[in-house]
């Protein structure tokens, strides 16, 4: 059994929890439906928790957030400086969305608020690099989104494995740190409240056309995989 680390930066809202859970329940679920051998220990970082020490797992996770990691938070430098210590240690660690980004900011990357707007339910996304823990390979990838900020520069050392046409960076590697844009955890019905709650933000067309793509086929058993392959779990 891999114990994986997760370094919680945000909670589901309480109208929303009763979808699918908090967003280690559905990173609990999403594992244990392709990758058994993961047992998720949940740090409540945004909430206060002090950080653990870098061998406390074998493995780290951090997922999405409402904040941007370059927001005055007291907890997100602290935060950036453990994901660079994961990186010295040699140790694996993936970042969804939030993560993804905080991984960049971290190890000297860029990330902004996109030009182009939000990217807001089923996208694709263009594989297009290798690494060893993309087993099985694929060549696209159909998966949920829910992003405004991305990564605009990888790190020094860091390189893009994937691309989608509204995210140059969807996916990226920096040594052992791993990041993809995409929500692999996010159900239909969870983008779907999301869409919802943002039609303000997002307006009715751009809801309506997300809200068309949520009935497609995706791929989150693919991308299951190669989460716990680069994190050191049977997948």
């Amino acid at each position: 059994m891999t114990t994986v680390g997760v370094l919680e930066c945000d909670h589901v809202s309480r109208s929303r929890v009763s979808i699918a859970g908090d967003y280690t329940d559905m990173f609990r679920t999403l594992f244990a439906a392709h990758v058994p051998g993961v047992a998720l220990v949940p740090y409540d970082v945004v909430g206060g928790a002090p950080l653990p020490a870098v061998d406390d797992c074998d493995a780290w996770l951090v997922g999405g957030s409402r904040h941007s990691v370059y927001d005055d938070l007291a907890w997100i430098a602290p935060l950036a400086g453990f994901v660079r210590s994961v990186h010295a240690a040699g140790r694996p660690l993936a970042g969804v969305c939030f993560g993804h980004q905080l991984v960049a900011h971290a190890m000297g990357g860029r990330v902004a608020k996109s030009t182009s707007g939000w990217g807001a339910g089923v996208e694709r996304l263009t594989v297009t690099g290798e690494a060893s823990w993309m087993v099985p390979p694929a060549a696209t990838l159909a998966l949920h989104f829910m992003h405004q900020d991305q990564v605009v520069a990888v790190p020094p050392g860091g390189t893009t494995l994937g691309a989608a046409d509204h995210c140059p960076v969807a996916m990226q590697q920096v040594g052992t740190l791993v990041g993809i844009q995409a929500h692999p955890e996010f159900t239909p019905a969870y983008t779907d409240a999301l869409l919802t709650a943002r039609v303000a933000t997002l307006g009715d067309a751009e809801v309506a056309r997300a809200r068309a793509a949520l009935t497609q086929p995706t791929d989150e058993p693919t991308v299951a995989r190669w989460l716990g392959h680069a994190l050191g779990a049977a997948g």
